[in-house]
């Protein structure tokens, strides 16, 4: 398989989109992430919802992404931010706009699943351009995966309005500079050894909903990235033991292992780390723990794509990602 394609560095004054292809969002985080992000990029997202305007023009944002009113990036429906049909037009005007270099999602939750097998993704492979974000975008990522296209794992734009100094600078970074190396040293070696690969994955239910899906298809030879969060251990192991059967962990040359937030045991006493030794070692590939990616305190980003290396030789481990 030919290496994915890097979309292109962002630099100062590109031009972004914001779209919800998901569920609904804090909608004060959202305008603080929206107001970090414009203040570097030129800002892209359809208001019309009726959404509080106050100071956009101050904020340097623009607003030409719009669609149908009542459409738009702040709209409710129930757990999903707006109809499938609302949500796929957003990115569907996304990925044609000329300028647009970077889209980033306000959040995840669910929902993106339910239309993005819809769209044709060709328009990012002529096109490529960084898809930014985690959990229920993953969705997003593994179509880009499938069209030889890099993407971003990494912070939503809500989550940006939380005003996280670090996290802001290394998203920054990581797309400004996304051929720089990153080395994560001092991770949890639950099965040593060494591979290099392309990074792939994300959110383990959405990539176990991808497989049922038809979907998922994971490159031969790739660091295989998990995370996951509120699932009981029970469920962390059926999602890996229909992943194993369905052939897909075959094709992982490691496993590194982001967060695995608040999967806490139930009254059987199972621990999640108890699930992912007893599913992943046998695989007999390097398996990491403890990489700081995904619903956890410190969401590092992590390009999808890109070359990651797996080293340990004892009970520590060190994973660099870089983009090529």
């Amino acid at each position: 398989m030919p290496s994915p394609i890097l979309p292109p560095a962002l630099r100062p004054g590109d031009t972004i989109a914001v779209i919800a292809p998901s569920s609904p969002f804090e909608h004060v985080l959202a305008w603080v992430g929206l107001g970090w992000l414009a203040r570097r990029y030129r800002v892209l997202f359809d208001t019309d919802s009726g959404a509080p305007r106050a100071g956009d023009a101050d904020q340097g944002m623009d607003l030409p992404l719009s669609g149908p009113p009542g459409r738009g990036l702040f709209s409710r429906a129930g757990y999903l931010a707006g109809s499938d049909a609302r949500r796929r037009d957003e990115l569907v005007r996304a990925l044609e706009h000329p300028d647009v270099r970077a889209i980033f999602a306000a959040r995840g939750g669910y929902g993106a699943n339910r239309f993005v097998h819809r769209l044709d993704w060709r328009l990012l492979a002529e096109r490529p351009r960084w898809i930014v974000g985690f959990s229920d975008i993953t969705a997003l990522h593994v179509e880009a995966a499938r069209v030889g296209v890099a993407s971003l794992h990494g912070a939503h734009v809500a989550a940006l309005g939380r005003g996280d100094a670090r996290a802001r600078d290394a998203l920054i970074r990581t797309l400004e500079d996304p051929l720089g190396e990153r080395r994560f040293d001092g991770l949890t070696a639950l099965r040593v050894g060494a591979a290099e690969g392309p990074l792939f994955g994300g959110n383990l239910a959405l990539l176990h909903a991808c497989a049922a899906a038809g979907r998922l298809e994971v490159p031969d030879g790739c660091v295989l990235l998990l995370e996951d969060v509120t699932e009981r251990p029970y469920r962390i192991d059926r999602m890996l033991a229909t992943l194993e059967v369905g052939g897909h962990l075959a094709r992982a040359a490691a496993v590194v292992l982001g967060d695995f937030e608040q999967c806490n045991p139930g009254p059987d006493g199972v621990t999640v780390d108890d699930v992912l030794r007893d599913r992943l070692l046998p695989l007999g590939i390097p398996v990491v723990a403890g990489l700081p990616i995904g619903h956890g305190r410190r969401n590092e980003p992590a390009i999808l794509g890109g070359r990651a290396r797996v080293l340990s030789h004892g009970p520590e481990a060190a994973v660099t990602l870089a983009g090529a």
